[in-house]
């Protein structure tokens, strides 16, 4: 039983010391396997999905994160260095106990982008698995660990302009149809505007109410021609 005892002890160290090598080389898979775990949970509102994402424009740049008070923040900074670390003065507070005061920084140079600087700190950083002995230039989907937290960081460079709206998808956000009546959102959701069925009623409250006036304030960039165009499409729907 002795015997028994004593391998079973050696069987267990051998195991955790394979652990603690996994985890220090490849956490970011363990990182992935824990989430897997957590998808086979009925509900995904308790998994915190911890990000960084680096947002560049035209105007300014800045970082959106959740890691701060666990809520998501923009995080603006004239200097363009982001600190983390346990220090409440650090841009990016983190109270992890396995975190230095000062740990590391994310800094933004121009014309070149995102990097990761460690601090010399005691337990060091991680980027993608790799220790991050000197400056590191992040890209889109890096994973980052810092004592026992792990972010994935986004980094996004570009902006698209998506085209207008097609005035019959406009026509749907403006009107409803319920049980032979027609509900007209104002836009202001404690008012809301009801017009019967019949064309000729339709016009007397339509001129009497304030529609024509939330029309305009909301299409202000349409011409005259489109907001004709939309009211008579609104109307000929009301016609039997």
């Amino acid at each position: 039983m002795a015997d028994f005892a004593q391998t079973e002890i050696e069987r267990r160290l051998t195991l955790y010391q394979v652990f603690l090598k996994l985890y220090e080389h490849h956490s970011s898979l363990l990182d992935e396997i824990l989430q897997l775990e957590n998808l086979s949970q009925p509900s995904l509102k308790k998994m915190k999905v911890r990000y960084v994402h680096g947002v560049v424009d035209t105007s300014t740049v800045y970082l959106m994160t959740n890691l701060c008070d666990n809520q998501t923040q923009s995080l603006r900074q004239s200097q363009q260095i982001w600190t983390i670390g346990r220090n409440q003065n650090s841009g990016i507070c983190i109270a992890d106990n396995y975190m230095s005061r000062r740990h590391a920084a994310i800094q933004y140079i121009d014309d070149q982008g995102f990097y990761f600087i460690d601090f010399n700190s005691t337990n060091g950083s991680f980027v993608n698995g790799d220790r991050a002995l000197e400056p590191i230039k992040l890209e889109d989907g890096d994973r980052i660990r810092l004592g026992n937290m792990t972010f994935d960081f986004f980094v996004n460079y570009t902006c698209r302009v998506l085209p207008t709206v097609a005035m019959e998808l406009l026509m749907q956000l403006v009107h409803r149809k319920n049980d032979n009546q027609v509900e007209i959102l104002s836009f202001r959701r404690d008012k809301q505007k009801y017009i019967p069925e019949k064309v000729d009623e339709n016009l007397e409250i339509f001129r009497n109410s304030r529609l024509l006036e939330n029309l305009e304030h909301y299409y202000d960039n349409f011409s005259s021609e489109q907001k004709s165009e939309i009211l008579d499409r609104f109307f000929s729907r009301q016609i039997p």
